[in-house]
């Protein structure tokens, strides 16, 4: 092995180590259930900024662990995401009231024409 790949080697091994240090702290706020944000990641690990922004490895890590804090940390938007459940569910409701409707006048409107079409035809004969 030359002394570049031994490099790229060494290299490889910091970043596997900085990756797992920032998985740690990101498990350890989540198991404290500490609030998940960079500058406090920034703290426990000695990591840059643009490392946790960047590396897509740790990227992901604290997107999925946020998602899982997300009804944790604010209580408001279970209460939000239930009253919206609720508002979606009337709004569906109406939907389908709107759509047997519009099948109805669509038919009635089929049967208009065609009682219509018979009218024409009479006239038609009758000239």
């Amino acid at each position: 092995m030359n002394k570049y790949d031994k490099m790229i080697e060494l290299n490889r091994e910091k970043s596997d180590e900085k990756i797992a240090a920032a998985k740690l702290a990101i498990r350890k706020m989540l198991e404290e259930g500490d609030r998940i944000t960079i500058p406090q990641l920034m703290k426990m690990t000695g990591l840059s900024r643009g490392f946790f922004y960047k590396n897509p490895i740790v990227r992901t890590e604290i997107n999925q662990a946020l998602e899982q804090q997300a009804g944790t940390i604010d209580p408001r938007r279970n209460i939000l995401d239930k009253a919206m459940g609720g508002r979606i569910e009337l709004l569906e409701q109406q939907i389908r009231e709107l759509k047997q409707e519009n099948e109805k006048l669509q038919k009635e409107n089929q049967k208009l024409r065609k009682g219509m079409g018979k009218q024409d035809k009479k006239v038609w004969k009758n000239l």
